[in-house]
């Protein structure tokens, strides 16, 4: 099994590497590929020490399974070539997500959908991943009308040169900028670029990537994300507007069961999801959850992930095991 790790050593990409460890995915040669300044220098995974790569060299070597983190850009040039030689892509850019012919995967909802011939996969965005883990069995219970997200987004989602950001401005140091303003003690709401209709593309990849991957667009959606000084993970208020009535009870149930979820709701301890808890870790965080006292059949809650892990890195390998168990590479 011949695996190669595109982007493997960016934010995203050193944690993919310790995912496959930490798993014992079956690698039997690991191929590390990296921007052309890194090429010929060497990473060590699992004791072991590998020469970084090309693209090119890493397509030659033909291998099973490519995991992508290195934007947009590279995945709509390189994946193709991939593909191209039978590798199976599993891609964390958005390049992919929204193409029709591309199946958007989060394992414990939809991989039953793959098949041989999906030879480029799309990983959703990190917000869009914790959202939909908690959505899908409650969407089954009750069906849902409308969904009202605000998001409190870690500096990581934005990457390394963001948390130096952070690490200068707690010093008092001058240094580059990866936001239009200071991040330490404050919040910009901005994640990415505005749209034409005002929204952020990060808010409407929650709303066109939810509708996609619960294979419903008549879920009415509407959000804003905040990009918070936060290391340890993205936060969600979230409130759902189902299609019949419900019991909290029976919702803390239904998630509590659900593979993938950690419950944390209990008011009398002060329990509840917070980046802090959920950092390093790979489950989905819920708790807050009560009803909306000022709308019928609608629910309030609050959704913690760390979004280098289940929002980015680990629901790529998950993807990758999907395909390795069911013989589909």
């Amino acid at each position: 099994m011949k695996i190669a790790v595109v982007g493997a050593t960016g934010m995203v990409g050193e944690i993919m590497l310790k995912v496959l460890a930490e798993r014992n995915f079956p690698i039997t040669e690991l191929i590390p590929v990296a921007s052309e300044k890194s090429v010929g220098k060497e990473l060590v995974f699992k004791g072991k020490k590998y020469k970084i790569v090309s693209m090119e060299a890493a397509v030659n070597r033909k291998p099973q399974i490519a995991i992508f983190s290195a934007g947009g850009e590279t995945s709509l040039e390189w994946a193709p070539k991939f593909a191209a030689v039978g590798t199976t892509v599993i891609d964390n850019s958005s390049a992919w997500r929204m193409d029709p012919t591309i199946k958007l995967i989060v394992p414990e909802i939809n991989a039953s959908e793959l098949t041989h011939t999906d030879k480029i996969i799309a990983n959703p965005n990190c917000s869009t991943i914790q959202l939909v883990m908690t959505l899908a069995p409650l969407k089954e219970q009750y069906g849902i009308k409308r969904l009202v997200i605000s998001t409190y987004q870690s500096i990581t989602g934005t990457g390394v040169k963001a948390v130096r950001q952070l690490d200068n401005e707690y010093q008092d140091v001058k240094g580059e900028m990866a936001y239009p303003y200071p991040i330490h003690r404050n919040a910009i709401p901005q994640c990415d670029v505005f749209e034409s209709n005002g929204y952020t593309k990060e808010e409407m990849k929650l709303v066109r990537e939810t509708q996609k991957i619960l294979n419903d667009t008549s879920i009415r959606i509407t959000a804003t994300a905040v990009r918070i000084p936060v290391v340890g993970g993205h936060s969600e208020a979230v409130n759902i507007e189902f299609d019949r009535d419900f019991d909290v009870e029976r919702i803390r149930q239904i998630l509590h069961q659900t593979p993938g979820i950690t419950l944390q709701d209990n008011p009398d301890t002060n329990t509840y999801p917070m980046p802090i808890y959920a950092s390093g870790k790979d489950d989905v965080f819920v708790g807050r959850i009560r009803r909306d006292e000022s709308q019928v059949n609608t629910v309030n809650m609050w959704i913690v992930s760390d979004n280098l892990r289940k929002g980015a890195a680990t629901n790529t390998i998950q993807i990758a095991e999907y395909l390795v168990a069911n013989d589909l590479v």
